[in-house]
């Protein structure tokens, strides 16, 4: 299996349908699935143009098009009747397939994302041509309760997208991907799951993104890393058709 990991930088507001489909196209001969970030249609810091720019589903049927060549994983903000949600979307062979509301909105310092979204209520799995899956939104890992689920489905693969500002800067070193590759590496190891995470560069009303996208294979080992701060499209492979007793010894070995 093939995976495409594009670590953009999208506009704040709605019009990245355009940036969307030239990764998609990049991607298409040699990738079976794109994952692009947190909000990626939107930008992050929307705040109250959040309730004339999120989307509803019906807005978003061309990537059940694209779908048809590629298995695409988007962010978006999203439109049910009254609620708006932080929202990642996979569409597979023409049509979307499943859709994760973000659980946990961080809601201090520089974060105000629960003032503007409701909550997801639920994470669940599901099944894709590559085995089940499962997607969460950035702070959703951060969560011992979501990483226990993670666990006890055991996925084949685990999708985290993400809009994390760069902070922690200490001696050429930033604090904060260390903490991301340690919470990223912990569900891998206890779920025995590839897990692929996609984080956006570039800046939107002071704050920076670090991106550092990357894979990690199930012994919590990164397999294939994007650059930081610099628009990538990064390529990896794995065997989605690992069986239980390769993963266990991935883990232990």
């Amino acid at each position: 299996m093939k995976i495409a990991i594009s670590q953009i930088s999208p506009k704040l507001s709605r019009n990245n349908f355009s940036l969307h489909k030239m990764e998609i196209s990049k991607a298409i001969p040699n990738a079976d699935i794109i994952v692009f970030p947190e909000l990626s249609l939107n930008g992050y810091m929307l705040m109250d143009s959040v309730y004339e720019d999120a989307f509803f589903l019906e807005e978003l049927s061309v990537f059940e098009d694209l779908s048809r060549d590629i298995d695409i994983i988007i962010g978006a903000a999203t439109k049910e009747a009254h609620k708006i949600f932080n929202s990642a979307l996979y569409f597979s062979q023409g049509k979307l397939l499943s859709i994760h509301h973000k659980n946990i909105l961080p809601n201090y310092g520089m974060f105000q994302e629960a003032r503007f979204f409701f909550r997801g209520e639920s994470v669940n799995s599901f099944e894709t041509q590559f085995g089940r899956a499962i997607m969460i939104v950035c702070e959703d890992l951060w969560s011992s309760g979501i990483i226990d689920y993670i666990a006890t489905q055991k996925p084949a693969l685990v999708y985290v997208i993400a809009n994390s500002p760069a902070r922690e800067f200490n001696n050429n070193e930033l604090g904060i991907e260390k903490k991301w590759d340690k919470i990223l590496s912990t569900a891998a190891i206890l779920s025995g799951s590839h897990v692929v995470f996609a984080n956006r560069v570039g800046f939107e009303d002071g704050l920076g993104f670090w991106g550092g996208s990357k894979i990690i294979n199930p012994a919590g080992e990164v397999i294939s890393q994007a650059l930081l701060f610099d628009r990538e499209q990064l390529f990896g492979t794995i065997s989605h058709g690992i069986s239980s007793v390769k993963k266990y010894l991935l883990r232990t070995n």
